[in-house]
């Protein structure tokens, strides 16, 4: 780029701000990314289910000028991966891990075709698996 545009930084940034729209970082909760200007962006279901996020993870979201969303994962949190049993409850389903209950993405339940009552494996929060609400399923066992 620099054959190209020089070394100005400001007229290096503007190209690169153009060519890749807007960049917002943030955490991801379980279900959405919280990013670092407070607001709330809603990542797909199945993006998050297919990519095992877990609540905690640092993502980039990339807005195309187009309004298109682009997320991509920067940074897994430490993860542990643990058994349960999947449940189903007002419409939401959880895997209870020793009396603690985590929910988990409906998209994740019908891929593996999991139906309550199945043991499962989902990866939780290493360091904070107490207040962590959200798991992401590994595997229908």
């Amino acid at each position: 780029m620099i054959s190209l545009v020089g070394d100005d930084p400001v007229l290096t940034e503007q190209i690169v701000d153009k060519a890749l729209g807007k960049i917002i970082e943030g955490v991801f909760d379980g279900q959405n990314m919280v990013g670092s200007d407070g607001k709330t962006y809603p990542v797909p279901a199945n993006y998050a289910s297919k990519s095992k996020l877990v609540q905690g993870d640092i993502l980039k979201l990339t807005i195309a000028d187009d309004g298109s969303f682009l997320y991509k994962q920067i940074g897994p949190i430490p993860r542990k991966q643990v058994v349960g049993v999947l449940e189903q409850k007002d419409g939401h389903y959880f895997v209870t891990v020793d009396k603690k209950q985590y929910r988990v993405l409906l998209a994740s339940v019908t891929y593996f075709k999991a139906k309550p009552g199945d043991q499962v494996s989902v990866n939780i929060p290493e360091d904070d698996s107490v207040n962590a609400e959200w798991a992401a399923l590994e595997a229908a066992l």
